[in-house]
């Protein structure tokens, strides 16, 4: 005996129970991908591989003190090779890499990424900040891969700027100087070694004081101001290896002030610029012979000259912006650095 033949209104229902979910399976799809279109990159998945030898992916733990910024505009020469950065915390799991900026994390362990760490995975320690205004570095033991900071002795060497060759042949010109002696501070601590040190040079020499508590200096306006400076006082609010910060790279130089500089060593600073370019306040014995060579070099406009005879070879490189210190973690990232943990990041980092 045959079997029964289904009625037509179950072969509809058939046809419209496939139809329907065919329909399902098209929208999920297309919902999916229009949806990561935003955020993941030109990968052949639906999520980015971490292992995937032409990109890497970098989770940035926290914006580098609450500021946001735009990710994924690497330029030369820090371009290539590619690296997709994100905020978003869902790629924990497949990131290459966690940077993780100490300021933003300082205040409690439970800061940091608490759940597991998958393998291979690097945690990048990032820090502009002096020894002396990075507090609880101990959070850190044991957790971190790679370094990432100002010290030249970093894994991820990121400056407050440096100099390159004038390969453009630009011609520099000393801005016109109307007034001698400037400083800009912010934090004004009178106990430390740059206020105290001030405190004496005022007394021989004119210095014009700018910032909290002192003169008005609009960001936009800083170095149009500075620039009518013959000298700039690119103090450290603290003394540390290789801590030279935008006082001496952004105020001064790109002013086209003579840095008088107050921080590490002579020696340290001729690892980055040249020797005839600034003046220590270490090379005197008293900041009254300072005031009095600096009133000397006012009154000589040849000699005043010579500090700005290594513009013709070289030019300086700052205002740098958060991103381009990522990129360079890029750079760093595709050179596949050893993997190994930092048991004690305080003794070093001192």
């Amino acid at each position: 005996m045959s079997a029964p033949q289904p009625t037509s209104c179950h072969r509809y229902f058939t046809l419209f129970l496939i139809q329907g979910l065919i329909a399902f399976m098209l929208f999920a799809y297309h919902k999916f991908s229009y949806d990561d279109r935003s955020i993941v990159p030109a990968y052949t998945s639906s999520q980015p591989s971490n292992k995937s030898a032409s990109n890497l992916i970098i989770l940035l733990w926290t914006w580098p003190f609450g500021e946001v910024f735009p990710l994924n505009r690497c330029q030369k020469p820090f371009d290539n090779p590619q690296c997709f950065f994100t905020s978003d915390r869902k790629f924990y799991n497949i990131a290459n890499a966690v940077v993780i900026h100490h300021r933003d994390v300082c205040t409690s362990n439970r800061q940091i990424p608490q759940i597991p760490r998958p393998e291979g995975q690097y945690w990048v320690w990032f820090n502009l900040e002096s020894p002396s205004h990075s507090p609880n570095l101990h959070f850190m033991d044991k957790a971190i891969n790679l370094t990432m900071s100002y010290r030249s002795d970093s894994d991820i060497f990121t400056p407050y700027g440096w100099i390159e060759p004038n390969e453009d042949g630009d011609h520099f010109a000393i801005p016109p100087k109307s007034q001698l002696v400037a400083w800009a501070v912010s934090n004004w601590n009178p106990h430390s070694r740059r206020v105290r040190f001030y405190g004496e040079l005022k007394n021989h020499i004119q210095v014009d004081v700018y910032g909290y508590r002192h003169l008005p200096l609009a960001r936009q306006d800083t170095l149009v101001v500075l620039s009518k400076y013959k000298f700039y006082l690119a103090f450290e609010n603290s003394i540390h290896k290789d801590y030279i910060t935008e006082k001496l790279w952004a105020n001064a130089l790109m002013s086209g002030s003579v840095p008088v500089v107050l921080g590490p060593p002579r020696e340290n600073y001729e690892r980055f610029i040249p020797a005839d370019s600034f003046i220590h306040v270490d090379d005197f014995s008293s900041a009254k012979e300072l005031a009095s060579y600096l009133h000397k070099l006012d009154k000589n406009d040849t000699k005043y000259k010579q500090y700005f005879n290594w513009r013709t070879k070289f030019k300086p490189i700052s205002k740098l912006g958060w991103f381009t210190q990522y990129c360079k973690a890029c750079i760093a990232l595709h050179r596949s650095p050893p993997y190994r943990s930092m048991p004690y990041l305080g003794a070093w980092y001192t």
